[in-house]
């Protein structure tokens, strides 16, 4: 046992006293929150301002294109609602430049839009238009009527939306009064009614706030995943490096290779704990700012991140980590360079990672059977069950049987990594294949 803590404490120690682990313990929150935000930020600003020409063979929708980037007015309470479910980096306020062009007595408007398209095809100075809208003189009355819009990208899909937005409101409400009906009665009528989600606990309490829900629940299973592929990467390289060194050899003569095996786990864990116990920390010095924003929004903070939340965490990433972990370790004892150690855990480790696949429809519907099922198997149990708790109350029974399964995958890793570690170790040459590995297993 004292040799087991003198490893984990070696290992401990020479990890949190690298540059690296200090600059990326304090950085990782910021860079995330900078991968969060910054392509929202691209995206609004990136788009800049475009000038499109619209030749409307109609020559009745000049008000649809008067104010082109005008947008709807929010009060406080939806602008926190949107700060906080990450809507707003979904609304694109590019400027659009329209330059209105009557073809009402024009009788081809395709035609007419010749030279447009020639500007549009141009380069530099010569390029007056990003875009080119076209209406048909039809467009009020034709049931095929179509708009065309032409531009030098054929992802233009956001600004030709905006267009045909544009266009079709008014088109329709020259549709309606031409056929008699009061434009604002049908406007008044047709009105949106909007949707609250209220999440109904087993105890009957209800629960506001879904959307905050459903991205901590990315978050956090983002915090459960990372830390033990790193890490585990970690033990992999340190057992690849210290068996091509024959360091190995000094160190499983003075103990067990079970009880170096268990100090390098343990003592990287301690690692992997320490640098989430500081991003948890950095972020809930940060979640001020949300937690005024929620306030805002009428959501209150506690019913999405109860004290229990981060006790699942913590229970859940020691399952997690100790189960992930053993498949680094054996691929470092079974291989002779780290090259081989990665070829061996890569297919391994997409297999490990099918929860952060399945997660969007496990979030949405944490209570389907496709959900329950990953979080009672082995492997897959505890980022998706921890998940399951965030996002939804599962039954006591399913949370124990999760744990408990997890719990003796991990003992049966932990033994099966024992034995092929004690013969793997010291092993060299080519890898062994799975009927030796076996082999390695029974004589171990």
């Amino acid at each position: 046992m004292n040799k087991m803590i003198a490893v984990l404490k070696r290992e401990y120690l020479q990890a949190v006293r690298k540059k690296m682990f200090i600059i990326m313990t304090f950085a990782f929150p910021f860079l995330m929150g900078a991968m969060i935000t910054l392509p929202g930020l691209m995206v609004s600003r990136g788009l800049g301002t475009k000038r499109i020409a619209v030749l409307d063979g109609t020559g009745s929708l000049r008000d649809a294109f008067n104010r082109p980037n005008e947008q709807p007015k929010k009060d406080a309470k939806d602008e926190a609602r949107a700060a906080l479910s990450g809507r707003r980096q979904m609304e694109i306020p590019s400027e659009l430049d329209i330059e209105y062009v009557d073809q009402q007595n024009i009788a081809d408007v395709q035609q007419a839009a010749d030279p447009y398209l020639k500007s549009l095809r141009a380069e530099g100075k010569n390029a007056h238009y990003d875009g080119v809208l076209v209406i048909p003189r039809d467009a009020m009355t034709s049931d095929d009527a179509k708009l065309t819009y032409y531009s030098r990208s054929a992802t233009d899909l956001v600004t030709q939306e905006r267009l045909g937005r544009l266009a079709n409101k008014v088109i329709q409400r020259h549709r309606l009064a031409a056929n008699g009906i009061n434009i604002e009665t049908v406007e008044k009528l047709t009105t949106d009614v909007p949707v609250e989600s209220v999440q109904i606990s087993r105890s009957g309490e209800q629960k506001k706030g879904g959307d905050m829900n459903f991205m901590l629940a990315f978050v956090f299973a983002a915090l459960l995943l990372l830390p033990s592929f790193i890490y585990g990467n970690d033990i992999m390289r340190g057992i690849v490096q210290e068996k091509t060194e024959r360091v190995v050899e000094v160190l499983i003569s003075s103990m067990k290779p079970f009880e170096l095996l268990t100090g390098k786990i343990l003592g990287v864990a301690s690692v992997g704990l320490t640098q989430i116990s500081v991003w948890i920390a950095m972020l809930a010095i940060a979640g001020a700012y949300g937690v005024a924003a929620a306030s805002m929004a009428g959501i209150n903070v506690a019913q999405f991140l109860r004290p229990i939340v981060f006790v699942y965490f913590f229970v859940f990433f020691i399952l997690a980590y100790l189960t992930y972990v053993c498949v680094y370790a054996i691929a470092g004892a079974i291989s002779n360079s780290e090259k081989e150690a990665q070829q061996f855990v890569a297919p391994i480790s997409l297999v490990m990672m099918a929860p952060w696949f399945m997660m969007f429809p496990i979030i949405m519907n944490p209570d389907s059977k496709l959900a329950v099922a990953f979080s009672l198997m082995p492997v897959f149990g505890p980022i998706t069950m921890f998940v399951r708790t965030l996002v939804s109350e599962p039954p006591l029974w399913h949370i124990a049987v999760s744990i408990a399964v997890s719990l003796v995958t991990i003992g049966v890793f932990f033994w099966t990594t024992g034995k092929i570690f004690r013969v793997g170790i010291l092993s060299y040459g080519k890898r062994p294949t799975i009927p030796e590995l076996w082999r390695w297993m029974k004589v171990a």
